[in-house]
C-alpha cells in the first residue's frame, strides 16, 4: 500500500462537496468518496471502527448504500474486517488497535462544510422516479410496489419511500389495500373514460375560478412555449410535452380555493402519464391539434375572456379523451418495457 504522499493525487480526485452543491451520483458512491477522501487524508484515524447504522444515520440513508460503500473501500484496501463488528480503518494494512468512537462528522474526518446528502433534491428525485415508473407500469397491467425493495433500489430509508408513495396515492396513481400492499393499475379504457368525464365537468369550473389570479407574464411564457412547438418540425422531447400539459392542467388550476374540488381533479388526472409514455415510447411529436387547443385556452386567458377559456378547455378535454383511448389501445399491444425490480406484476 502506498504512503499518504503517494496518494495525494488520489485525494484530489475526490473534492469535498460544499454547501449548495447538488449530489447527482448514487448514494453509495457519495458515501464511498467521502469516506475514501478522509481516510487518504488521514483525518479518519487509523483503527477507527466503522459501523453501518450510525454512518447510515449520518448520511440520511438506509444501510444498503453504506454496506456497498464499505465493501468497495474494503476491496480497495482502505478498510478491513477484524475480530469484531464492522470494519477497521486500515489504509496501510498493518495491525491496529480498534478505536471505538462515536461516529460523527468529526470522528469520520469529514469537513464541517461538507454536504453529505441533499435531502430535498433526493426526496424529489425519488418521487419523480416513482411517478415515472408507476405511470408506465399501469399501462401494461396490475402491479404491486414493494416498499422495502424500492428503498434498497434507491438506497434510502423506507420512510423516504413511503413519503413519496403517499404523494402518489394522493394523486390517485396507487392505492394501499387492507394488507398494506401498495398497488398500481391497471389503467383501462373504462377508467380513462371515467377520469376524463370527471375532468370535463370539473376543470372548466376550476379554471373560471382560478383565472383572475393567474399572472400575465406566466401566461405569455406558456404561449411562447406552445408557439415554439408549433414552429418546430422535429419530434418534441416528451418531458417538454409533459411540461405543456402540466402548465395548463396543474399550474393554471393551482389558485383554486375549493380544496375538495382540487383533490378530485388531481385524482382524475392519472391518465396524464399515458400521453408521456406514448410520446416517449413511439418517439412521436406533439400533434398540432393538441397544441392549438392549448393555445386557444391560454390566449383567451391572456385576453381576459375567462368564459371562453373555460369553454375552450372543455372542448380540449373532450377531444383529449378520444386521443387517450386511442393511445391506450396502441400501447396495449407493445411489449412491456423493462421496469424496476420493486414493481411486481400481479396480472
Amino acid at each position: 500500500m502506498g504512503s499518504p504522499k503517494q496518494t495525494q493525487a488520489q485525494i484530489n480526485e475526490v473534492p469535498a462537496q460544499r454547501a449548495g452543491d447538488r449530489v447527482t451520483q448514487p448514494r453509495y458512491e457519495t458515501i464511498r468518496q467521502a469516506l475514501r477522501a478522509s481516510i487518504l487524508r488521514g483525518t479518519a484515524l487509523p483503527g477507527l471502527v466503522l459501523i453501518e447504522r450510525p454512518i447510515a444515520e449520518l448520511f440520511g440513508t438506509s444501510r444498503a448504500p453504506v454496506r456497498k460503500a464499505m465493501d468497495l473501500l474494503s476491496r480497495e484496501g482502505l478498510i478491513r474486517r477484524f475480530n469484531g463488528r464492522g470494519f477497521l480503518v486500515s489504509p496501510e494494512g498493518v495491525e491496529l488497535q480498534p478505536r471505538r468512537l462515536p461516529l460523527n462528522q468529526q470522528t469520520l474526518g469529514l469537513e464541517p462544510t461538507q454536504v453529505l446528502i441533499d435531502h430535498h433534491w433526493t426526496s424529489e428525485r425519488i418521487f419523480n422516479d416513482l411517478l415515472s415508473a408507476v405511470s408506465t407500469c399501469v399501462v401494461f397491467g396490475h402491479f404491486k410496489l414493494v416498499e422495502h425493495a424500492a428503498a434498497e433500489y434507491y438506497g434510502v430509508s423506507r420512510a423516504a419511500v413511503r413519503e413519496a408513495l403517499i404523494r402518489l396515492r394522493d394523486r390517485g396513481l396507487i392505492e394501499r389495500n387492507p394488507y398494506s400492499h401498495w398497488l398500481a393499475g391497471p389503467l383501462t379504457a373504462r377508467s380513462v373514460a371515467e377520469d376524463y368525464e370527471l375532468r370535463v365537468t370539473l376543470e372548466p369550473i376550476a379554471l373560471r375560478q382560478s383565472a383572475p389570479f393567474l399572472e400575465r407574464p406566466h401566461l405569455l411564457g406558456m404561449l411562447a412555449a406552445i408557439d415554439a412547438f408549433l414552429d418546430q418540425g422535429d419530434p418534441a422531447d416528451p418531458t417538454q410535452i409533459n411540461l405543456i400539459e402540466q402548465s395548463l392542467h396543474t399550474h393554471c388550476l393551482a389558485p383554486l380555493k375549493n380544496r375538495r374540488m382540487a383533490a378530485m381533479i388531481r385524482l382524475s388526472q392519472a391518465p396524464l402519464g399515458l400521453h408521456r409514455i406514448f410520446f416517449s415510447t413511439l418517439r412521436r411529436k406533439a400533434e398540432r391539434p393538441m397544441l392549438i387547443e392549448h393555445r386557444l385556452v391560454i390566449e383567451s386567458l391572456v385576453q381576459g375572456f375567462f368564459g371562453a377559456a373555460a369553454a375552450a378547455l372543455e372542448d380540449h378535454l373532450q377531444k383529449a379523451a378520444g386521443r387517450a383511448l386511442q393511445r391506450l389501445k396502441v400501447l396495449s399491444v407493445l411489449p412491456e418495457p423493462e421496469l424496476p425490480a420493486y414493481l411486481v406484476r400481479i396480472t
